[in-house]
């Protein structure tokens, strides 16, 4: 990678910290202290916020001075507030006379993304007197329209909704101040770097870019180089969470017995996230799970984006205790207490392998990952780990074997 950071100026020997764990407070300095606005602070306290996790103590000082940030973390990590508090800050100290054209953006990759943002600022945004609204994909645009027509100060929004939206005359970039560019690898990788160029250059006036990303490189080294302004890298250190802090569990099953095998698994765990390859085979899946007494919901691009919103609530919230999701659907998801990843069918690849079992293990917490294998990936899967960097066992299990009832526990290595 070739970009040149700048490092922050409240830590001239280093801007990289390692991740902290689930408790904000291990160490990390309080909001109030990083000088962020008492409106600010009370809403945080309400709900049970008051010290930061790492990649919010790293950037917020910074992004509150104006400086254009970059942020390498990954999902889970406290990115939303560690852009959203500074975005609402900056947002109230600009306003004049109410709410009119937006005076800040959070440029997004996915629908889910969107209303998840917009669930984490909204309770601040209220106390801060700024109005939100979240454009995307898949939702009535008439209705997006008549919300964005009685003023905004914060936008949240898709890049495709968003072009739409300015094509129709309906949405202006032209007085924001304030860009975010959050999971800016994974808007590269759906193909959306276009859309979020077209828009970075219909921005009118001077402003700050905060940009967010588990990767620094390629499309997003490019666009950081082209558009951002002598911006500060801040990194969260991985300390391989996203392989040494999981269990990985390498199941040979049998084609007729697979959907038994994943249900079993399922029901000794809490909160299941099953990845599949096709929709099709998502609805099945579900269709199949609930046949062995398993509750399950499916997300995918097919379904309303009612239906989505609706069954990923009730996931979130632990009313479902297994959500069926392809891919595509599943990026930018940020879901917390995920216990067991199950790779239904295999991944694409050792990236899709980590992005997927990325959604357990978060922030700390320990996590189970577990491929279920058939005969003919075995290969696959072998190239998979390789690439990861960990060697495990391929096991050949049935549905009725008691070791599925807790595979945390079971070690695949010891003799049998």
């Amino acid at each position: 990678m070739t970009t040149l950071f700048a490092r922050s100026e409240s830590d001239p020997t280093s801007n990289q910290i390692p991740a902290e764990g689930s408790d904000p407070g291990s160490g990390q300095p309080s909001f109030a202290s990083l000088g962020v606005d008492p409106a600010l602070v009370k809403a945080l306290a309400g709900q049970g916020i008051t010290n930061t996790f790492a990649i919010q103590a790293m950037t917020i000082t910074d992004a509150l001075a104006g400086r254009d940030v970059c942020g390498k973390a990954k999902t889970g990590s406290g990115k939303t507030l560690a852009f959203g508090v500074p975005l609402l800050q900056r947002t109230m100290a600009s306003r004049a006379d109410g709410p009119g054209r937006p005076r800040a953006l959070v440029l997004v990759p996915t629908r889910e993304l969107a209303v998840q943002v917009a669930d984490v600022l909204e309770p601040l945004a209220t106390e801060a007197d700024l109005r939100i609204v979240a454009v995307y994909g898949g939702a009535d645009i008439e209705r997006q329209i008549k919300q964005l027509r009685k003023g905004v100060d914060v936008v949240i929004a898709t890049p495709g909704r968003l072009i739409d939206l300015g094509d129709r005359g309906e949405l202006s970039v032209g007085d924001v101040e304030t860009l975010v560019l959050d999971e800016a690898d994974r808007m590269a990788d759906m193909g959306f770097m276009p859309q979020v160029e077209w828009v970075l250059r219909r921005l009118e006036r001077e402003h700050q870019t905060l940009l967010f990303s588990a990767t620094l490189d390629g499309a997003v080294d490019r666009l950081v180089n082209r558009y951002l302004t002598n911006p500060v890298l801040h990194e969260v250190a991985s300390q391989g969470t996203t392989v040494a802090s999981m269990e990985h569990r390498f199941l040979e099953v049998h084609q007729m017995d697979r959907v038994k095998v994943c249900a079993a698994i399922c029901r000794n765990s809490s909160k299941g996230l099953v990845f599949v390859r096709t929709k099709h085979g998502c609805d099945r899946l579900v269709e199949q799970l609930e046949k062995e007494g398993v509750r399950a919901g499916a997300i995918h691009g097919d379904l309303r984006q009612s239906q989505r919103e609706r069954t990923l609530k009730d996931f979130t919230e632990g009313k479902l205790p297994v959500l069926v999701a392809t891919d595509v659907a599943a990026r930018g998801l940020d879901i917390d207490e995920v216990d067991v990843v199950i790779h239904f069918d295999p991944p694409e690849d050792h990236k899709a392998y980590l992005h997927r079992s990325g959604r357990t293990a978060r922030a700390g917490s320990d996590g189970l990952v577990v491929s279920l294998v058939q005969w003919n990936q075995i290969l696959e899967i072998e190239r998979i780990q390789t690439r990861i960097g960990i060697k495990m066992p391929i096991v050949e299990m049935f549905s009725n074997d008691k070791r599925l009832q807790d595979l945390a526990a079971w070690d695949p290595k010891a003799p049998a």
